[in-house]
């Protein structure tokens, strides 16, 4: 058969396959006659509580057309001899090949069962079955309908499955990050429904705090099917037999079952209250109600360790910010410095193009920069006057100093903190201190802190200086671009100036 007939036809979507109404059947044979008697033997077949709904086609040319704009056919039963003597079977591989649909169920039907070997067929086309028209009665043909339905429904279920196990893989990949913990969450949640054949919705809650009755405060973590829309609503705006049903949950401090639902209650060891509803269509077997159980119960749990990973890294900023403050007002300057710095080189390091883990470590870490002049004494760090050669030796000595103070094996941010105070003063042309690199050699953390730490203290009245006009600034910055400071970086903070006047607004002096 000519295959230019099936050219540039665009494969068909696999979102939506399985209807919920009906069973959709394609007939494709040149013969009118053969269309009428099959589907009057079909008239009144139900299955899985379904009817059929059948569409017609007369040729192969027309079978791809209405395949082009269905993706819901369970099953077609295909003649093999119409515009030509294998224009069936060209359809079945260009269905298979071409389109890559192995979903639809395949059956070639043929008047002229000698022109191929039935196993030969079956062999050579990714088809389902080979019938002769003349031993295709109308019981064996209901035989057919009921196998091939069979066979469609549980490839389907199982699309869903691997779908929804594709989503929790993905997500899980990145579950300790905490907003991606509703996508992990959602998409485990789908899957529990797709397992439990659960048509209706269920939806997680879990609490920010310690008293979940006493409180509005909590977010929906998860949703699925109806529910999807309640990701963001607030308690106020979720539907009253839901709210009823978390009162009651609440009270009594346990699960139950009512008609049509079941609502699940979860303590974790640290007080946390959680709460899972079900929209039901059919009751739960005990087994069932264990997994759902078991999903809540760990979600919670991963969802209390991410707090607590956010109050850890919300302890350490607060320590680097204690730290760095420390060092300003020894010296008699305010703390907004090291905040300033810190949100400097955040902007910087994501306008640069760091991923969102480094820019946060090096948020975390720039308040530290400048924690080895904690060690300078105060007569050198406090001096109002020009630094002597000999004392001025001893300032710099505040690089290596911190990048000692901080060493780390473990810690995370102490590395990063380590770096930037041992680098920040390092030039990029070299000449620098305390080991004179150059370009790259100065890592990316400690260029932009050095940039972000110059922004910043030009602008600030120090005991040895006034401050700085910001046109003043930004030609000094300018003058050493590519010099003192990493060329590239100084043009990121050019395209980024009125971000950053933002900061400075919002932590002034």
């Amino acid at each position: 058969m000519d295959d230019s007939i099936f050219a540039d036809e665009p494969e068909p979507s696999r979102t939506s396959r399985q209807s919920e109404d009906f069973w959709h059947i394609l007939l494709v044979d040149d013969e009118a006659g053969v269309h009428q008697v099959t589907e009057m033997v079909l008239r009144d077949f139900h299955f899985d509580g379904r009817a059929l709904k059948v569409s017609n086609a007369y040729s192969a040319k027309e079978a791809l057309a209405l395949m082009a704009q269905h993706d819901d056919f369970a099953l077609a039963i295909v003649d093999v001899v119409m515009e030509t003597d294998e224009a069936g079977l060209e359809l079945v591989r260009h269905i298979r090949s071409v389109q890559h649909n192995h979903y639809t169920r395949l059956v070639l039907r043929t008047g002229q069962p000698g022109q191929a070997p039935e196993e030969e067929i079956i062999l050579a086309y990714d088809i389902d079955d080979y019938k002769d028209k003349t031993e295709l009665t109308s019981n064996k043909l209901l035989t057919l309908l009921y196998s091939a339905l069979r066979s469609y429904r549980d490839i389907c279920v199982l699309d869903q499955h691997r779908r929804s196990l594709e989503q929790v893989v993905l997500a899980s990949t990145e579950i300790f990050e905490a907003h991606n913990l509703s996508i992990f969450a959602s998409a485990v949640l789908r899957q529990i429904c797709n397992l439990l054949h659960i048509n209706g919705a269920l939806f997680y809650c879990t609490s920010l705090n310690q008293d979940l009755e006493a409180s509005q405060d909590f977010r929906v973590l998860a949703a699925s099917g109806d529910m999807s829309e309640y990701t963001t609503k607030q308690r106020s705006e979720l539907p009253q037999t839901v709210n009823h049903a978390f009162d009651h949950a609440l009270r009594d401090k346990q699960s139950f079952s009512q008609e049509g639902a079941y609502t699940g209650y979860f303590s974790t060891s640290h007080g946390g209250e959680n709460l899972l509803y079900v929209s039901l269509e059919h009751e739960l077997s005990d087994i069932d109600m264990q997994l759902l159980d078991i999903y809540a119960s760990n979600v919670a749990l991963t969802y209390e360790n991410l707090l607590l990973k956010e109050e850890i890294l919300a302890s350490q900023k607060e320590l680097a910010y204690i730290l760095g403050e420390a060092v300003e007002q020894r010296s008699k300057e305010t703390g907004s410095h090291v905040k300033r710095v810190a949100h400097f080189s955040y902007l910087l390091a994501l306008e640069y193009g760091l991923d969102q883990a480094q820019a946060d470590l090096i948020k975390l870490a720039s308040p530290l920069h400048d924690v080895g002049k904690i060690a300078i004494p105060d007569h050198i760090l406090k001096k109002p006057g020009k630094l002597t050669p000999d004392e001025w030796e001893v300032m710099q000595s505040h690089a290596q100093l911190g990048a000692d103070l901080l060493k780390s094996d473990d810690n995370e941010v102490l590395k990063m903190g380590a770096i930037i105070a041992a680098q920040h003063h390092e030039h990029w042309q070299g000449g620098g201190y305390p080991k004179g690199l150059k370009g790259e050699e100065i890592h990316i953390a400690g260029r932009i802190t050095a940039l972000a730490d110059v922004f910043d203290a030009l602008g600030c009245q120090r005991c040895y200086k006034k401050s700085w006009p910001m046109t003043d600034i930004i030609e000094e910055i300018d003058a050493k671009k590519g010099k003192q400071f990493d060329p590239r970086l100084v043009e990121v903070l050019h395209k980024n100036l009125d971000a950053m006047f933002a900061i400075r607004d919002a932590f002034p002096e």
